[in-house]
């Protein structure tokens, strides 16, 4: 045999440990619920009522559940023709090209959720925490506070106890899909049950008269119903938000094609179905007057359930209560640090990001230090104050997210892969332009429009000059070789 002629072969690479499809329909319906489900329903009752003036709030869920609803069919349409991990980030890269626009779109994406993301789930840690408080009132005093760089850090009970939210989220985390599967499922359950449970209690002792005191001209369209409208829309979709989250995790869902429209559609009709019954039996035993006219007691504007819950049936099944709307605040701190850490990580796997968020554990098989960054930056964040700061990044969400998104699926580039695979929403085009101009109302409704957009404006700058020296730093030619 002449050795000379064999075939020459390459070593052996170890290959890659990957995602694992192990999330079912239930489990995935469950993830979506519970993300949407935290701490916001319970809180911002009161906030929709007086940014609407009186019960008529409740055209705000029903508008909120309706946007929802049109949005939930392009996040359908786009995860069951790209069933890949990051959801949009791979959206934005597909249709928009992934040498064209599409690369950079998925990369300012991928770079605004860095700031977004810890930031919201933080928030989540946050509404947990201040709960918990109803148990520990001084929790809030500071232990310290300091400014850098004009933004102030602040260390109390409240944060350490946002900061163990967090720590218990990543703990339960950290460990493969399929064991996740199971904890989702169940986590789902118990959020509807203590849905279920508000619901039951105020239906049991509804007035009628209370629910529907529409104030006069509570239905006049003018520029003050039109702006309270946009401020609980506002509310609204930050309230609804996460019944998208299922497809962020498009690489581990079992049969994708079923899977991600019934989980996402599915989640908003069971969750805004929940959330109406829940805000008209509240409405029906909670003067909404006590509600709007009671500014100066941040306290019972926080646990407005558990005073609800209180006047009910005492302060005992009010404590309960407020555990159980603990533990739903703590599920959306999960399910957000679930879905979002695999968008660093899809970045990585496509070369637009650092190679060590694409890093999977080799035996849970799940992005772990994707994950593992993603937690400690929120554990940062839990030190800031938010209020004002979250209210942009939903703004800057709808800019970088759903606009791209509702656009995305009018390309040609879209119109001809949905003729062959994936779901088709019914009556199309119609529910993307509804979402769409949900959407740019929201945006346009808004008195502090422009200052949003300057944060935006500012976001974007800072990732395309991170991009550009990335991209010029690649293609920058080698030292020539002799």
């Amino acid at each position: 045999m002449d050795i000379d002629r064999l075939p020459l072969t390459e070593p052996v690479k170890p290959t890659q440990p990957e995602l694992q499809r192990g999330l079912s329909t239930l489990s995935a319906l469950g993830l979506n619920v519970i993300g949407m489900v935290g701490v916001g329903p319970f809180v911002t009752l009161s906030l929709i009522v007086a940014a609407m003036g009186g019960p008529q709030a409740m055209l705000g869920w029903i508008l909120g559940a309706a946007l929802s609803l049109c949005d939930g069919m392009v996040w359908s349409e786009l995860g069951t023709t790209y069933p890949e991990a990051g959801g949009s980030y791979a959206y934005l890269k597909h249709v928009y090209g992934e040498r064209k626009l599409g690369r950079v779109f998925s990369f300012l994406y991928a770079w605004q959720i860095l700031f977004s993301s810890p930031l919201s789930i933080a928030s989540g840690c946050i509404g947990f925490a201040q709960y918990v408080s109803f148990f520990v009132p001084n929790a809030s005093q500071p232990i310290f506070s300091v400014k850098l760089l004009g933004v102030p850090f602040v260390l109390s009970g409240q944060t350490l106890i946002a900061m163990g939210a967090c720590a218990v989220a990543l703990t339960v985390l950290y460990r493969s899909i399929v064991a996740i599967d199971k904890i989702v499922r169940w986590l789902g359950v118990v959020v509807v049950l203590t849905l279920v449970f508000i619901i039951f209690a105020g239906f049991t002792h509804f007035d009628p008269k209370i629910a529907f005191d529409f104030p006069a001209g509570a239905f006049t369209l003018n520029s003050s119903f039109f702006m309270g409208l946009g401020a609980g829309l506002l509310v609204a979709a930050y309230d609804y938000g996460g019944y998208y989250s299922v497809c962020f995790m498009g690489a581990e869902v079992r049969d994708p094609q079923r899977t991600i429209p019934r989980a996402v559609l599915g989640s908003v009709a069971v969750v805004g179905t929940l959330y109406l019954l829940m805000n008209i039996s509240v409405l029906g035993v909670l003067p909404w007057r006590e509600m709007v006219l009671d500014t100066g007691n941040t306290h019972a504007r926080m646990f407005t359930m558990a005073v609800f819950m209180e006047r009910l049936y005492g302060h005992t099944v009010a404590g309960i209560t407020v555990v159980l709307i603990a533990v739903a605040a703590l599920c959306s701190v999960l399910a957000l640090l679930l879905g979002q850490s695999r968008i660093p990580f899809a970045a990585a796997q496509d070369g637009n990001f650092p190679k060590w968020f694409g890093a999977v554990h080799p035996r849970l098989r799940m992005p772990h230090h994707s994950l593992l960054w993603l937690g400690t930056i929120t554990m940062v964040c839990c030190m800031f104050r938010l209020q004002e700061v979250i209210t942009a990044l939903v703004v800057i969400r709808i800019l970088f997210q759903f606009l791209l998104q509702g656009i995305a699926v009018l390309l040609p580039q879209h119109r001809r892969e949905r003729k062959v695979r994936g779901y088709r929403m019914p009556l199309y085009p119609i529910p993307a332009l509804l979402a769409l101009s949900g959407f740019l109302f929201i945006l346009f409704s808004r008195p502090n429009f422009h200052r949003e957009i300057k944060t935006a404006g500012i976001i974007l700058l800072a990732g395309l000059i991170v991009y550009g020296a990335r991209y010029f730093s690649a293609n920058r030619p080698g030292p020539r070789t002799s």
